[in-house]
């Protein structure tokens, strides 16, 4: 549909560049394809040009004839974005496109991610470069790369590359609100080098599936009580535990900063014990479903039988330390901010597990506004990571943003949306990492406020913006470009 699924919405040329955007594969850290679209849109534009070693980008906007001594305005977004689809869904994110659905005032993805974080932010900017009623001052465009996998674009940018002292993040998923504040966020990651022992004979293959959940951002979900697909995969194991069944593989989630919405493990059960297994994971389910029948009721646990020939499994004691290390970790809200209502404060996601040939793998990420406390969490982690034996390393990770109320950016800002939409907008921080942070540490004194339409679902195949905040979200985005220009 993807194409169609746009026609007649508003802005046109907005939408017209998200869908060119969506047509172009941008896995994080693999963003050369869209680098090389959006270098080919400037050529087209006849529009100057940056781009440092990290391969982020900065498009040069001549201000609107008459607002040339305006100050320069940055407009920010970044350009990869969450590869995540259903695990019945084939699709190749480094070489297909999206293909997008209008569905219920909502544009969706077709069983895989959409994109519209950042997509939708990258596709405004570029939309005011061609949009001729824009009046604005001077603008440069700031497209970074990899900020989903570590926000290292933001982290790498070249001292000097933008010179504006206001910029706008439009990476933002909550219509109506203007985020003022983010959390500081480092990934705890561990190895454990496989212990393994021969596959008993009189046994039969199968695969243990969790699915069905929904997943979602690793901060801006952490709160909604979502199951995690790791977490109910170890518990199902230790139910099984005493049964003798074996464990060759345990895959699960893929992105540090996505709730697992699937995981798996490959075990080997002995043929007079299937029936057994099969009914203590069925009553399991049952106990489980009842648990999340509100934040998370399409979870499904399955045994399936398996083709697969296994030669080595974990050795007991070994499978016993990880499905103990997995229940160990925490996972969830740690604690809510004491000084804004209904903000996580700290939190820590169980985000990945990989088995390979000699090592299995765990990631989580642990996210704070406040240094120290993310720190202890992280500390927590590893705590349990070493007393499991395991090799555990602490990323440097990227700092917070602090809220600064007296922004005369946002006071601009909130002037235009009361005069826009006649009420008031929500002033928030936001329990997520944003740019924001690491470029206000490399441009000291720069003002800043991040805003966009709602987006939810944000990081799975659940992914959705909604059509009616696009349209209002441009709206704003040039009614602040024109006050900032008019007023200086």
């Amino acid at each position: 549909m993807s194409q169609e699924a746009i026609q007649g919405l508003q802005p046109e040329i907005l939408w017209q560049r998200f869908y060119e955007i969506t047509q172009v594969p941008r896995p994080s850290k693999k963003e050369g394809k869209i680098l090389a679209h959006l270098k080919n849109l400037a050529k087209e534009l006849n529009l100057n040009y940056k781009q440092d070693k990290a391969d982020n980008l900065v498009f040069n906007i001549p201000a609107t004839p008459g607002y040339e001594n305006s100050p320069t305005v940055v407009l920010q977004g970044h350009v990869d974005m969450v590869c995540e689809k259903n695990k019945s869904k084939t699709h190749d994110f480094e070489n297909d496109p999206i293909t997008m659905i209008r569905q219920d005032g909502w544009i969706t993805a077709n069983g895989t991610t959409l994109g519209s974080d950042n997509g939708i932010g990258v596709a405004a900017a570029l939309a005011v470069i061609t949009d001729k009623d824009v009046v604005h001052g001077p603008l440069e465009i700031l497209l970074t790369v990899d900020e989903e996998t570590g926000l290292t674009g933001a982290a790498n940018l070249k001292k000097g590359l933008i010179t504006g002292k206001i910029l706008l993040n439009l990476d933002s998923e909550e219509d109506g609100v203007f985020y003022v504040g983010c959390s500081g966020g480092v990934d705890t990651l561990a190895e454990f080098k496989l212990d393994l022992a021969s596959a008993q004979k009189g046994t039969e293959t199968f695969e243990l599936l969790v699915t069905g959940l929904k997943g979602g951002h690793s901060g801006l979900d952490i709160n909604t009580g979502r199951a995690n697909a790791i977490k109910i995969l170890a518990r199902v194991l230790k139910e099984l535990e005493n049964l003798n069944i074996s464990i060759s593989k345990l895959e699960g989630g893929s992105l540090r900063n996505a709730i697992p919405r699937e995981a798996e493990a490959v075990l080997l059960i002995k043929k007079a014990n299937v029936s057994k297994v099969k009914k203590i994971i069925k009553d399991f389910e049952s106990k489980v479903m009842n648990e999340f029948q509100s934040a998370d009721a399409g979870l499904k646990i399955e045994l399936r039988k398996s083709d697969e020939t296994v030669k080595k499994v974990f050795k007991k004691t070994f499978a016993q330390k990880i499905v103990n290390t997995l229940l160990a970790i925490p996972h969830g809200v740690i604690q809510m901010s004491q000084d804004i209502p209904d903000l996580v404060e700290t939190s820590t996601n169980l985000a990945t597990i990989k088995t390979t040939n000699k090592l299995l793998s765990i990631g989580t990420s642990q996210r704070s506004s406040i240094n120290s406390a993310k720190k202890y969490i992280a500390e927590s982690v590893g705590a349990i990571f070493s007393i499991a034996g395991a090799k555990f390393e602490t990323t440097d990770g990227y700092p917070g943003w602090k809220p600064n109320l007296d922004s005369n950016t946002l006071k601009i800002s909130k002037e235009v949306y009361k005069e826009l939409f006649n009420k008031e907008p929500e002033i928030k921080a936001i329990h997520a990492g944003l740019e924001c942070g690491i470029l206000e540490g490399k441009n000291p004194g720069i003002d800043m406020v991040s805003f966009g339409p709602t987006i939810q679902g944000a990081h799975s195949p659940d992914e959705k913006v909604n059509i009616e905040t696009v349209e209002k979200f441009y709206e704003l985005l040039k009614g602040i470009l024109k006050r900032i220009a008019v007023s200086n």
